[in-house]
């Protein structure tokens, strides 16, 4: 079960109050229970409840409910028996899921309302125009463990020897013996460092030697295209999605040109501080 959802049978029922029946429709403000005449909601088991782990929403209704209510009564208990002051580390921990929970409020209605039907297929419109989608390469490689191997490699290369027989005789990736060749490609299929030096050759050009996590690489561009647009509804959602993080992006750069944000030099005050719990547990 998660973490403070326990089944307290005897208890909860004990501390539950007799409820009268209603014959009005229940909503979010419709009482389930009392705890010394503290009233807790049908919203309060809403919310509880889509908190859950998506593993534990997936349980029976009546599981849940069951399940909920009980532990909401059993925490107004315990809560009800503190009769100290509220310590400052609970204080902090409500202040921080207030901000959270409202700067999330506000970051779904930025995404919710910056996204329609028609904004969607207007971006497209204008991202796929000429009808054609991203590039896409077609290249070979010799891959070795040095740098000064690549670099030889490289030399042989400039002065006349044959990339695909050279990569068959000293390349060590699995592409060697078929020359070195990787097909066609598109803009994400290979590690940043390899793409990036990919798309600064032209056609039958070869690059100097280029370091992965792999080792080193000479890279020979066969040859460039473009590809074919993607159908509307292919990338639609990819689209709806990058102007919902645009429309935030803008509100955010928004908010903080207008914010007076200060950040006062402490005296003394170390990164490692944030891990000191005992400044917080009185």
């Amino acid at each position: 079960m998660p973490k403070g959802l326990t089944f307290l049978s005897a208890f909860a029922v004990s501390a539950m109050l007799a409820m009268p029946l209603t014959a009005a429709e229940p909503d979010a403000d419709t009482v389930v229970a009392r705890v010394n005449g503290e009233e807790i909601t049908l919203g309060h088991m809403i919310v509880a409840r889509a908190n859950l782990p998506e593993q534990y929403q997936q349980l029976p209704p009546e599981v849940l409910y069951n399940a909920i209510l009980d532990q909401l009564i059993q925490q107004n208990a315990l809560k009800q028996s503190n009769t100290d002051d509220v310590p400052q580390f609970v204080e902090l921990s409500l202040e921080n899921e207030r901000r959270a929970l409202l700067a999330a409020n506000v970051i779904e209605q930025i995404m919710s309302d910056s996204v329609s039907e028609a904004g969607v297929r207007a971006a497209y419109d204008e991202k796929y125009a000429d009808g054609f989608g991203g590039d896409e390469y077609n290249a070979s490689h010799i891959l070795v463990e040095t740098e000064e191997e690549a670099q030889a490699i490289k030399t042989a290369l400039d002065q006349g020897a044959d990339f695909a027989e050279t990569a068959k005789e000293k390349s060590t990736g699995p592409s060697g013996p078929s020359g070195g060749e990787l097909g066609w490609f598109g803009t994400g299929r290979m590690v940043p460092e390899f793409e990036a030096a990919v798309e600064s050759l032209q056609p039958q050009q070869i690059s100097d030697p280029v370091q992965t996590q792999f080792g080193w690489h000479v890279i020979k561009l066969n040859e460039k295209r473009k590809s074919a647009a993607p159908s509307f509804e292919e990338v639609g959602g990819e689209i709806a999605d990058e102007l919902r993080q645009r429309a935030f992006e803008a509100r955010v750069d928004e908010l903080m040109s207008a914010a007076k944000v200060e950040r006062p030099e402490i005296e003394g005050l170390s990164p490692e501080i944030l891990q000191n719990v005992d400044l917080v547990r009185n």
